[in-house]
């Protein structure tokens, strides 16, 4: 190397430190220091991907090295003065991402922030160009990972819930981000970044009921112990602590008072109705269990349901159902609006109902019921065994073959005691009829879970505020109200579609209708969620899938 070289090294500088003058050299034997020193950093990366920048894991080390070679290993941050500037607000955006659910030390906030107000010295150290070089490797890490984390979750859904068969958002180039983050201006830089994360009004509802519990978190926080079940009129000293809770997460006004008047009644049904209790307005141990849980619980569960929402799909259809499993309930959907609500009993936790969504194309009227072998071996057979009797109650038919080969077996014939689980060699079907397990209507939308909408005879369950009673379907409360939705006008079909649908029902033949425009189905797991009225909703963890995501989300990103 020259010494002419040599010291113009000693004068690189920020910005533009890392473009050197060749003078009168042609440009294909041009020198940019800093490119080179880059390319033999991640060279060495390459080889070695656990060695530390700055003290620091990459999180993305191949995907450096990748848009780093598209770029000629040109660098993004300190090659210009607007590119600095971003650089500059880097670590207040990633502690904004706090604010979304994220753990902002993952993001190397700490070491950023302590590079960046060593700059200034940092120029006239003789390694200058090293710690310029580290500071560089971690802004794009940083960078590239919480925006791959935004766009698409911090883990893959199906290694924290094997249930999870939801389509993943689409993820942006990240050559593509990097280059739009070093030519904006500040502002926009950041709007290009935070505008990866999900963009519904659920979402952002439910970032705003994280930044309240956070508000609480450090607040006191007693157990709520009245000592007995509290019921409008009573008295009590505790009242006004159970009202200042109340106000304080938004269900009513404080009271000074000690009498359970109809201010807080009312405070409290809102409450209940909020956490999936029944609303009587009575304190009881489960209304009691839901006050008393504390903000940074709250803040887990909301943590892990904006973690969902970055799993799923940017646009969920102009129309279309959606069941959400821990809450029990379902919604139809149709221009923004919620058309229709009902309640839905879901998987039990042996048999849990499945995250996917499918495509309604066809509705069964009447349907029969072809019963699945382990529910035939596991549930039916042990009933078939102490009463055979229950074969004919049930309307069950007991078949052989298929198609063409089908027989029907006479049910008195059979000693069910010679049989087990694993050795019944026939089929069960069950006929249309008031017994069916189906009901009056199945609502299919086929896929590989066999699952699907379909109404229950068992009607008293939807009463319950906890449903999960079923083998993985999804039971709705009023199926004929949703038939007359889906084959009503949006589907093409005369006003009439409820006279005809009751005239089908009436006749007990099983029909099917055929959709002429196929209705997206989501089934969606959310402990936490924002209802229609803008009011957060909490649910019981039935699945336990919380705690394993949480765990996954606190951990170093891999």
């Amino acid at each position: 190397m020259t010494t002419l070289l040599k010291r113009r090294l000693l004068r690189l500088c920020l910005p533009g430190l890392l473009v050197l003058s060749a003078g009168s050299l042609p440009a294909w034997a041009q020198v940019d220091p800093g490119a080179e020193a880059l390319r033999a950093r991640l060279e060495l990366i390459q080889q070695r991907p656990d060695i530390p920048v700055a003290s620091e894991t990459l999180h993305a080390a191949e995907a450096l090295r990748l848009v780093y070679d598209q770029r000629g290993y040109r660098p993004v941050w300190i090659a210009n003065q607007q590119a600095t500037a971003a650089l500059r607000a880097l670590p207040e955006w990633i502690a904004e991402a706090e604010a979304h659910g994220f753990q902002p030390q993952h993001y190397h906030l700490e070491a950023l922030t302590k590079r960046l107000s060593a700059l200034p010295a940092a120029r006239a150290a003789p390694d200058r160009l090293a710690g310029l070089v580290d500071l560089e490797l971690l802004a794009t890490d940083a960078t590239l990972t919480l925006a791959r984390h935004f766009q698409d979750g911090i883990v893959d859904p199906t290694t924290i819930d094997p249930q999870w068969h939801l389509p993943r958002r689409m993820v942006s180039s990240a050559a593509d981000l990097l280059q739009q983050l070093e030519s904006q201006p500040v502002g926009v830089a950041r709007e290009t970044l935070f505008g990866l994360l999900p963009n519904q009004p659920e979402y952002r509802a439910l970032v705003q009921r994280l930044a309240l519990q956070t508000s609480l978190r450090d607040q006191p926080w007693a157990a709520l112990s009245p000592g007995r079940t509290l019921r409008p009129g009573d008295s009590a000293p505790i009242i006004p602590e159970i009202a200042a809770r109340l106000a304080a997460l938004g269900d009513g006004a404080a009271t000074t008072g000690s009498v359970f008047d109809s201010t807080l009644e009312s405070a409290v049904q809102r409450f209940q109705t909020r956490h999936g209790l029944t609303a009587d307005g009575v304190i009881g141990p489960e209304t009691l269990r839901a006050l008393n849980t504390t903000p940074a619980e709250r803040i887990a569960q909301l943590r892990a349901n904006l973690a969902r929402w970055r799993w799923l799909p940017a646009d969920l259809g102009e129309e279309h159902i959606l069941v959400n499993i821990a809450g029990f309930r379902m919604e139809v959907r149709a221009g923004g609006d919620m058309v229709m609500e009902q309640r839905v009993i879901v998987g039990k936790p042996a048999r849990q109902s499945p995250v996917f969504t499918g495509n309604m194309t066809y509705i069964v009227l009447n349907p029969s019921w072809e019963v699945p072998p382990s529910i035939a071996g596991k549930d039916l057979l042990p009933q078939f065994q102490r009463d055979p009797g229950t074969v004919d109650r049930m309307g069950m038919q007991v078949l052989s073959g298929w198609g063409a080969d089908e027989r029907a077996i006479d049910a008195a014939t059979l000693d069910w005691s010679r049989y087990s689980a694993t050795s019944l060699p026939f089929r069960l079907r069950q006929r249309p009829g008031p017994q069916n397990a189906l009901g009056v209507a199945k609502f299919m939308f086929p896929n590989k879970h066999n699952v699907y909408l379909h109404d229950t005879p068992a009607r008293g369950l939807f009463a319950k505020d906890e449903r999960a009673f079923s083998s993985g379907c999804i039971r709705i409360a009023d199926p004929v109200g949703l038939a007359e939705w889906v084959l009503g006008p949006r589907n093409g079909t005369p006003v009439a579609a409820p006279e005809r649908i009751q005239s089908i029902l009436g006749s007990g033949q099983e029909t099917t209708v055929r959709l002429k425009r196929p209705l997206a189905v989501h089934l969606l797991y959310w402990t936490a969620w924002i209802a229609p009225d803008g009011q957060v909703h909490y649910r019981k963890d039935i699945y336990d899938r919380d705690a394993k995501l949480l765990r996954a989300l606190d951990a170093p990103p891999r």
